[in-house]
C-alpha cells in the first residue's frame, strides 16, 4: 500500500514545505470551475557511476538529437525496461498515467498523468515519482528530472502542465475563457517564472522552448511560453499548455498557481 500524507507541525500548522495544504484550498476555492490538469514529465535516466545519461559514452557524446524521440532500437534507445515497468506499476496503483515515450534527448524520457481534477493532479504527479525512483533504485539507475542536466546541443527538461476549466471545454470557450486565461498568465509571467524551477540554462528560445525573459502564446508553438492546439482553435474550445515549469517543478505549486492566475483565485 502506497500512501501520501500531509505534513504538520505538532502545533498542527502545516510545515513550510507542505505545499500541499495551499494548493488544496485554492482548488477548493475554484472547484465549482472544474479544473482539469495533465502534466507531462520529462526526465533522464543516469549512469550513476559517471553521473551522465544513460547511452552517453564516459567521455565525448552520442550521436546528435535525431533519432532518440520516440525511436527504437538498442543503438539510440536506453532504460525502456525502466520505463514500461514503470508505467505498468502506476497503472496498478490506481494514477492516472495516460502514455509513455522516449524524449529528444538520448537517454531521456516523458510520462503523462492526466486529466486528474484538482489537488489530485499534484497527489498523483510526486506518487508517479516516487514509484519511477524505487524502480530506478532497483535496477541501480539515476532519475534526473532538473531542467538542463546536459550542457550543450541537448533538450532540457520541462514538466509541460495542460490546464482546463469547464468554461474552456464549452463552446466558445477558446474566445471567451482560454485567451482571457492566456492573457492573465502574461501579467503573472515574473511571478509564475519564480516558481517554475530553475529555467535559467533550459529557457532560452532555443530547444523548442521560449525565452525566460518574455512571455509568448501561440497556436502548435513549440517555442512558445504557452501554447494552444490546433484542435482548440479550430474547434473554439479545449485547453491550454504551459510549457515554462521546468521537470523538477513542484506538481503542487504549479497547479496552484494555474488555477490561481486563470480562475482568479487570491493567494493568501
Amino acid at each position: 500500500i502506497l500512501v501520501m500524507c500531509d505534513t504538520y507541525t505538532p502545533a498542527g500548522e502545516p510545515l513550510p514545505t507542505n505545499t500541499r495544504y495551499s494548493c488544496a484550498k485554492v482548488q477548493e476555492a475554484a472547484k465549482d470551475q472544474e479544473p482539469w490538469f495533465g502534466l507531462e514529465q520529462e526526465y533522464f535516466l543516469t549512469n550513476l557511476k559517471t553521473g551522465r545519461p544513460l547511452g552517453f559514452p564516459d567521455e565525448g557524446e552520442p550521436e546528435p538529437q535525431k533519432w532518440y524521440y520516440c525511436g527504437i532500437g538498442a543503438k539510440y534507445i536506453f532504460g525502456r525496461d525502466i520505463v514500461e515497468a514503470h508505467w505498468r506499476a502506476c497503472i496498478y496503483a490506481g494514477i492516472s498515467i495516460s502514455g509513455i515515450n522516449g524524449e529528444v534527448a538520448c537517454g531521456q524520457w516523458e510520462f503523462q498523468v492526466g486529466p486528474v481534477i484538482g489537488v489530485s493532479q499534484g497527489d498523483q504527479m510526486w506518487m508517479a515519482r516516487y514509484i519511477l525512483e524505487r524502480i530506478a533504485e532497483m535496477k541501480g539507475v539515476g532519475v534526473d528530472y532538473s531542467a538542463k542536466p546536459v550542457k550543450g546541443d541537448w533538450n532540457g527538461s520541462g514538466c509541460h502542465s495542460n490546464f482546463s476549466t469547464a468554461a474552456m471545454r464549452a463552446p466558445g470557450g477558446y474566445e471567451g475563457a482560454i485567451i482571457p486565461a492566456l492573457e492573465r498568465l502574461a501579467l503573472k509571467h515574473e511571478l509564475l517564472i519564480k516558481n517554475y524551477g530553475d529555467n535559467s540554462e533550459r529557457l532560452t528560445g532555443k530547444h523548442e522552448t521560449a525565452s525566460i525573459d518574455k512571455f509568448t502564446w501561440g497556436a502548435a508553438d513549440r517555442g512558445a511560453s504557452c501554447r494552444v492546439g490546433h484542435d482548440t482553435v479550430k474547434e473554439g474550445c479545449g485547453y491550454l499548455e504551459d510549457r515554462r515549469p521546468s521537470g523538477d517543478v513542484d506538481s503542487y505549486v504549479v497547479t496552484k498557481l494555474l488555477t490561481s492566475t486563470c480562475c482568479e483565485i487570491p493567494l493568501e
